[in-house]
């Protein structure tokens, strides 16, 4: 089972390049996180509070830096762009559990999760998000 919403409206590179690095961040939190809600859901009985216990463990700020970290030497040049470009924006608001460090690295993960998923990079996406 793929665990990827599709996007059959992708638009190009040159279009999600001109987005704000926070939009394409707030876009790749909602992917992200619904990617590891459907994977915690066929990973369990089902119960509302074994699923929400499985996803915020791997939605969190510092969950997501770690990941950035792990892949981060995998990513092309454009994407590290991208990652860079939202790692270094600045925000206006703060996650209330996570060092500056970690909430900047996964703004950063978010966004080139918004990137790969508004361009369409469907099989990019899923390698990234998938363990390696």
């Amino acid at each position: 089972m793929d665990f990827l919403p599709l996007n059959d409206q992708p638009i190009t590179v040159k279009q999600a390049r001109e987005l704000n690095p926070l939009v394409l961040a707030y876009i790749g939190d909602g992917v992200h996180t619904l990617y590891v809600r459907l994977k915690a859901l066929a990973g369990t009985c089902g119960k509302a509070d074994k699923l929400h216990k499985a996803v915020t463990s791997q939605v969190k700020a510092s969950a997501q830096a770690a990941r950035i970290q792990q892949i981060e030497r995998l990513l092309s040049e454009e994407e590290s762009d991208v990652f860079r470009r939202a790692r270094n924006a600045h925000t206006h608001s703060m996650a209330k559990n996570a060092s500056v460090i970690d909430y900047r690295m996964a703004t950063g993960f978010e966004a080139l999760i918004g990137y790969l998923y508004l361009t369409g990079q469907n099989e990019r996406l899923s390698f990234l998000l998938n363990d390696n």
